[in-house]
């Protein structure tokens, strides 16, 4: 496989060092299981993307936070976080990775092939993943972060508090599966000049109530959202103030 990796480097932008660790992060768990080396009388299987996922999940994640804080350094932590959610989530990867072309270089087993693997998101996203954790291992963090900054370049420049992860929407889904109205939304304080606000906003549902801030009252909505989700998921509710 080796051979043929090299337009997919100039693809990347990146040289290898080690070859095979790029030829790892492009290995399905179908296809590794799928084909293993004879040694003695037990085969030996092998080895798959999901440990360098596993890596490059923590690596972007710390990338895309480094890079979200220089550009925006006086944005507040809810946006921020609102943000680096949207950048790392599987829908983002995926299409960076589509950009990349990487389902053409992916390995993947028979039944993956047949059902389409290498065009699914959560599929390519984590190989994107696992790309990212292999610069890393190959080149260390700087190479690493230069890969990310370059790859998600666009993303980067169009990352926005009010178009990032919509956790409104999400609440909303979440409270009318439990037979819960909508949440309401109230701007409890703003603070700031007038060109540059600071709102603070409340959600209110059923035995429930959280807060969110944001330079703008819909990514505090979102802010209040996102931690009402918490709430939630941690199985209590504070009662409303």
């Amino acid at each position: 496989m080796s051979a043929n990796l090299g337009s997919l480097e100039n693809q990347l932008g990146y040289t290898f060092k080690d070859v095979k660790l790029l030829e790892r992060a492009l290995t399905h768990r179908s296809w590794a299981h799928e084909h293993h080396s004879a040694s003695g009388d037990e085969p030996v299987r092998q080895v798959h993307n999901e440990s360098l996922e596993f890596v490059g999940d923590s690596v972007v994640g710390l990338i895309i936070a480094e890079e979200l804080f220089i550009k925006n350094p006086t944005l507040p932590e809810g946006d921020l976080t609102l943000m680096k959610h949207r950048l790392v989530s599987t829908a983002t990867l995926a299409k960076v990775a589509a950009q990349l072309d990487l389902g053409k270089y992916l390995r993947v087993g028979y039944g993956e092939e047949k059902t389409g693997g290498r065009k699914k998101k959560a599929l390519l996203a984590n190989t994107m993943e696992a790309v990212i954790g292999a610069v890393f291992f190959d080149g260390g963090y700087v190479e690493a972060r230069h890969f990310v900054k370059s790859v998600f370049r666009d993303e980067l420049k169009a990352a926005r508090p009010e178009t990032s992860v919509d956790y409104k929407t999400m609440l909303q889904e979440r409270l009318q599966s439990q037979k819960l109205s909508a949440p309401e939304y109230h701007v409890i304080k703003t603070d700031g000049k007038p060109h540059n606000r600071i709102f603070l906003v409340e959600a209110i549902w059923e035995n429930g109530r959280s807060e969110g801030t944001g330079r703008s009252i819909k990514a505090a909505e979102m802010m209040a959202a996102c931690e009402a989700l918490k709430i939630l998921e941690n199985g209590h509710q504070p009662a409303p103030a």
